[in-house]
């Protein structure tokens, strides 16, 4: 009896790849009905909220989480908990005081340091961009509020992030060490709206961290006109963030078993944590729906010849330290190939590969089975998303299936990343894609090494 089960299983293991391969247009065609990936963000979104990392919200979304994916019949499901440094919000408001008193909207970036409870008030020094700032000489901003602007625009590849992200990323160190008591930057963002941009900043060992904060895109437009008025600005600024020590965060695991583990295994990743302004459907709730929607739809049609794993990351919004603790958690384990969602939920207009020449023919096919929900087939090579780009790094094939990013940066951080921002049939076709890369990919003979 146990010869015959055994053989009947290796048959069977060696007939699901080809089966897979056949019916991946059949897979994608039906996950264009997807609700899952929808119950998932909504589920998210509503039963939980905002996850701000390493507070007792996150904690919430992960015992959420591994209900959830258990209930849709993944293996395996677990949370992996790591311990990190956390910050919270405070008090955040911003009054210019003179020559033409008003309110201006901001948030604080995380990581800011702390204003007095009362406020500080200080005259504002205008730099135009991160290079203006970077320019000033040390010790000219004693005393004073550096304000930052930019000119961040759309694009459909969200690539003026990488370069006009480090206004947020790097200037508040950098006018730190020019000796400003506090800095303000315009959002980056690309939305009119009266919403400022939340994220993180740094401060790097032995540089102090000074009050930091975004202000809206119209709120700081509003104090450029002041301050081109050729007066003397002075501001009152309030915030109170705190650093409340070490706490919990943590990764929530779990995978459609494969029938041959020799193959490695295919990471699908989102990150499960948000900012705290927002309810994070778009960052990145709808992430965590597409990778998990996309998985069960392959483990719904039979055992892969590749373990799938779904990867619901902690704590990317303030250091990737979900990823960075997978990574070290998992580094051992045969990972074929990585991808993440983790920009929104618009359709994907385009597939990057990372692939070494024995998987040249899986990118071919990927693409031919993406073709016709208008995916167009790239010529840059794939990074993967933060959570998983360690796994990249390493060797690991990726894919990206990128998703356009025009409106992206309207919502991205702020209060309006909310579920009615979502299109229910543009978060269809993501599911689709994902269906027909994981059918693809978790089943392909091929082999799927150290990507080159």
């Amino acid at each position: 009896m146990r010869v015959k089960t055994l053989a009947l299983a290796t048959c069977l293991s060696l007939a699901l790849p080809a089966f897979a391969q056949t019916d991946s247009a059949a897979l994608r065609d039906a996950a264009l009905e997807d609700d899952i990936a929808w119950d998932i963000t909504e589920g998210l979104t509503t039963e939980v909220g905002p996850r701000l990392a390493g507070t007792e919200a996150e904690a919430r979304a992960r015992a959420w989480a591994v209900r959830k994916l258990a209930a849709l019949g993944f293996s395996n499901v677990r949370n992996e908990p790591f311990r990190m440094k956390t910050w919270v919000r405070g008090e955040e408001t911003l009054e210019v005081l003179a020559p033409f008193p008003q309110p201006l909207r901001l948030t604080a970036l995380g990581n800011s340091g702390a204003t007095a409870a009362k406020g500080l008030e200080a005259e504002i020094v205008y730099f135009p961009t991160l290079a203006a700032l970077q320019a000033a000489p040390d010790g000219s901003l004693k005393g004073k509020i550096a304000f930052v602007s930019h000119s961040m625009t759309r694009t459909q590849d969200g690539s003026q992030y990488g370069a006009f992200g480090a206004v947020r990323r790097s200037g508040p160190a950098t006018a730190s060490r020019k000796g400003a008591a506090a800095i303000l930057i315009r959002s980056v963002g690309t939305d009119h709206h009266r919403n400022p941009h939340a994220g993180g900043t740094n401060f790097p060992a032995g540089v102090a961290a000074i009050p930091a904060a975004a202000l809206s895109l119209p709120d700081a437009e509003q104090l450029e006109r002041i301050l081109k008025r050729g007066q003397p600005v002075k501001v009152r600024l309030t915030l109170t963030p705190r650093q409340i020590g070490t706490t919990e965060s943590g990764n929530v695991i779990a995978d459609v078993p494969g029938s041959d583990p020799a193959a490695g295994m295919v990471v699908v990743a989102c990150h499960l944590d948000s900012w705290d302004l927002g309810t994070g459907a778009f960052d990145d709730g709808a992430g965590c729906g597409i990778v998990a929607a996309a998985a069960k739809r392959i483990m719904d049609a039979g055992r892969p010849r590749r373990t799938i794993r779904v990867l619901w990351a902690g704590a990317e919004e303030v250091g990737v330290f979900g990823g960075k603790a997978y990574f070290e958690a998992h580094k051992g384990e045969k990972h074929a190939l990585a991808a993440e969602s983790d920009f929104g939920a618009d359709r994907i207009w385009r597939v990057d590969f990372k692939l070494p020449d024995s998987a040249r023919a899986v990118g071919d096919r990927v693409a031919a089975a993406l073709a016709s929900l208008g995916i167009s087939r790239g010529q840059q090579p794939a990074s993967g998303g933060a959570d998983v780009s360690d796994l990249i790094a390493s060797g690991v094939a990726g894919i990206d299936l990128q998703q356009d990013g025009t409106r992206y940066f309207d919502l991205h951080h702020t209060p309006d990343d909310t579920l009615d921002k979502i299109d229910p049939a543009q978060l269809r076709q993501n599911v689709a894609a994902w269906t027909a890369m994981l059918a693809e990919v978790a089943n392909a003979p091929e082999a799927i090494g150290p990507a080159q």
